[in-house]
């Protein structure tokens, strides 16, 4: 082996023990977030579904380092909140989080980074489409899966959460209707405040991770 190329390994396997570094560091921030940092909106939906900015480390590093790390950073947040506070939700709403993540940096991710440029134009776009992606994914899951199994660890009828949209949007009268009149707002008005924050802070936070 030459000598460049054994420089060149050694850059390779630096730089891949920084995104390691840099995943890990992201998704225990994202963690602490989601824990302590989060508030319920009684003007959008029931007081168990509640904003936090924990998707923003996540976004940024599925910026920075792709949709992939983005996913494994939002795995290791969640992993790390049911470490720090456990579940409250038999373990539904850490899946819920964890899937509604993934349906918002994914798609984001790959058009920023496989788009061409990366422009604040790929990072605008690539923010809605998450955002689009998180709204249909969120109604879908909550109204077939996610509500259902939350229930039905809870001994609580379907019912019971049609009652609590009402309060809310009286239009609200079956679990679809909850869905698309009180989840899609929630995740729409959540996920497009991460991104305008995320949108205003990524040029300078880029610098700073390029630099660890």
């Amino acid at each position: 082996m030459t000598e460049q190329a054994v420089r060149n390994a050694n850059v390779m396997e630096r730089s891949k023990v920084r995104i390691v570094a840099q995943i890990g560091m992201l998704g225990a921030l994202a963690a602490v977030l989601m824990s302590y940092l989060k508030f319920p909106l009684p003007f959008l939906a029931p007081g168990f579904y509640e904003m936090d900015f924990s998707e923003i480390p996540v976004l940024l590093g599925a910026f920075t380092m792709g949709p992939v790390a983005g996913v494994l950073i939002e795995l290791i947040k969640n992993l790390v909140h049911l470490l720090i506070q456990g579940t409250k939700t038999a373990g539904v709403g850490d899946v819920a989080n964890f899937l509604m993540g993934c349906a918002y940096v994914v798609p984001a991710g790959i058009i920023y980074r496989l788009g061409g440029k990366k422009t604040r134009a790929h990072a605008v776009i690539g923010m809605v489409a998450g955002i689009v992606c998180t709204v249909l994914a969120a109604c879908f899951l909550n109204a077939f899966v996610l509500l259902p199994a939350y229930g039905k660890a809870f001994e609580m009828p379907v019912e019971a959460f049609v009652e609590m949209g009402a309060a809310i949007h009286p239009s609200v009268n079956s679990l679809f209707r909850f869905a698309v009149l009180i989840v899609a707002p929630f995740n729409l008005f959540k996920f497009t405040i991460i991104s305008l924050i995320v949108l205003l802070i990524y040029k300078r936070i880029r610098v700073i991770l390029r630099t660890i």
